[in-house]
């Protein structure tokens, strides 16, 4: 009986062997069946030897059909099928040829090895036994005892983690099964139970790696999908987990866990995107809402709740909403004070709200945790170069002029508030000390703001008066370090005598 997937493969992978396959089956007719068969046998060997996998498979299959009773064709189409990987097609052929020819005993011991792997150790145990009664050779027995031996041991500490994780020992458990799992690698019981143990611990990535090979070992396994996809979700992973879920709906549409699970999980992806597209359209209120529902549609799962705030935070940042912002992102960073994102977020909200400081603080963070970030950095200088300005005198100000104002006006506004605020106008002592320093700050604005390399240079955010600011420009200080008299320069030379 040749199953329609094996047809189909031979169709596709072969098809150069087709016409061959055709000619020898003629040939068979004329010639009786064996010759054929036997033809088919010795292509596959050569094809074989030759490591043409696929192809010395397709003459196998053609010898197993052309004569069902021939134990050599299903041991040499097993002999392929393991050496593709595909143990669980070699498995069938195994049991057939010793159904034929019950004494072939490198076809129970490979059985045997097979059965091993799998974790079915009564079944495995049986065949190394009929193996060393048989009458087979001694690198066999030899083999067959070896195994029998690895067996019984694994049966130990099969037992022992079955102990250890009902006293819920999960640790012990796991590196039970860890032994169990490195010679029954295809062992899904082992597997599922490992990962239950991994679960326990909070270890899910490798909970996840477990199910995962579960979930291919064995058919049908709606059971590892439904636990991948739960672990997906809890550890806020939306996409993934809908992917999981997936896979267990294809299996059984009907499957109640998933088909609730799937339900929500669906919802809750279908807000998250549609969020971030408002983010994208810059329709920042919107997505503020549309994440709050989020936080009611999952109000369990921390990754969800922080993810959202994270997002919130962002919306209002972006959205000038700084004080709101402000707040929405110092809530995420108690619980994930390294997040770089939020980090960014606040600075930007703390420079809109004009607290320079607080700015800087967050970016210096942010940057200790992602390096060479252009954003950081450009952010960093910004808030720098806005604490500087909010900290300098602005002489225009001081002046009170227009930014654009001509040095007619400059002059004639400096001489106005210089007669003004002259230290001789004033008796009191405190009062004389305050027009002091009022006068200073006049002439030093009227110095500045009529010579046009300083000005320029103040109205790009550097103040020409600051030693601090000056970055290596230094030409420009002779006319006023140490020597800088503002009473002794200008129209007004007045004499004064600080006593």
């Amino acid at each position: 009986m040749v199953s329609i997937d094996h047809v189909a493969q031979r169709v596709l992978t072969y098809i150069p062997y087709v016409l061959v396959l055709i000619d020898m089956r003629y040939e068979g007719v004329k010639c009786g069946r064996d010759g054929s068969v036997d033809n088919h046998i010795e292509m596959g060997k050569k094809l074989l030897a030759a490591g043409q996998l696929a192809d010395a498979l397709s003459h196998f299959h053609a010898a197993v059909d052309g004569d069902p009773t021939n134990y050599m064709a299903y041991y040499r189409r097993a002999t392929v099928f393991l050496a593709m990987g595909k143990s669980k097609s070699a498995l069938p052929d195994l049991s057939r040829v010793i159904e034929l020819k019950p004494d072939f005993t490198s076809a129970r011991l490979q059985r045997g090895n097979l059965l091993l792997k799998q974790g079915r150790l009564d079944e495995a145990e049986s065949d190394f036994k009929k193996v060393m009664k048989s009458s087979a050779s001694d690198k066999e027995q030899k083999e067959a005892q070896s195994q029998l031996t690895k067996s019984d041991e694994i049966q130990r500490l099969v037992a022992q983690a079955h102990s250890s994780f009902s006293s819920k020992d999960y640790v012990t458990a796991a590196s039970q099964l860890h032994a169990v799992i490195e010679t029954c690698v295809w062992d899904v019981t082992a597997r599922e139970m490992r990962a239950e143990c991994f679960i326990q611990l909070g270890e899910m990535g490798k909970a996840i790696s477990d199910l995962k090979a579960a979930s291919k070992l064995k058919n049908d396994n709606t059971q590892a999908f439904y636990k991948l996809s739960t672990i997906y979700y809890n550890l806020g992973d939306h996409e993934m987990s809908l992917n999981e879920v997936r896979e267990c709906l294809k299996l059984d549409p009907d499957h109640k866990e998933c088909y609730s699970h799937y339900k929500q999980v669906k919802k809750l992806n279908k807000q998250i995107q549609s969020a971030e597209a408002l983010i994208q359209e810059q329709r920042y209120e919107e997505a503020v809402s549309k994440y709050e529902t989020v936080m009611k549609t999952e109000p369990n799962v921390q990754h969800f709740s922080l993810r959202s705030k994270e997002r919130i935070c962002h919306a209002l940042s972006r959205g000038q909403q700084s004080s709101r912002a402000v707040s929405v992102c110092s809530e995420v960073l108690e619980s994930d004070p390294e997040n770089v994102n939020v980090l960014k977020d606040r600075a930007d909200a703390h420079i809109q709200e004009e607290q320079y400081e607080e700015a800087i603080k967050d970016y210096e963070t942010a940057a200790k945790h992602s390096e060479n970030d252009r954003q950081i950095k450009e952010g960093l200088e910004k808030a720098q170069r806005l604490l500087k300005q909010s900290q300098r005198r602005d002489y225009y100000k001081i002046l009170g002029v227009k930014r654009n104002a001509q040095k007619k006006e400059i002059i004639k506004a400096y001489r106005k508030l210089a007669q003004r605020w002259h230290p001789d106008n004033f008796q009191d002592p405190e009062e004389k000390k305050k027009a002091e320093k009022k006068f200073i700050d006049i002439a030093q604005a009227k110095e500045v703001l009529t010579d046009p390399e300083m000005r320029s240079k103040f109205d790009q955010g550097e103040d020409p008066m600051d030693p601090e600011s000056q970055q290596g420009h230094h030409h420009h200080h002779h006319h006023f370090q140490g020597g800088f008299n503002p009473f002794g320069s200008g129209p007004f030379n007045f004499k004064f005598n600080f006593n």
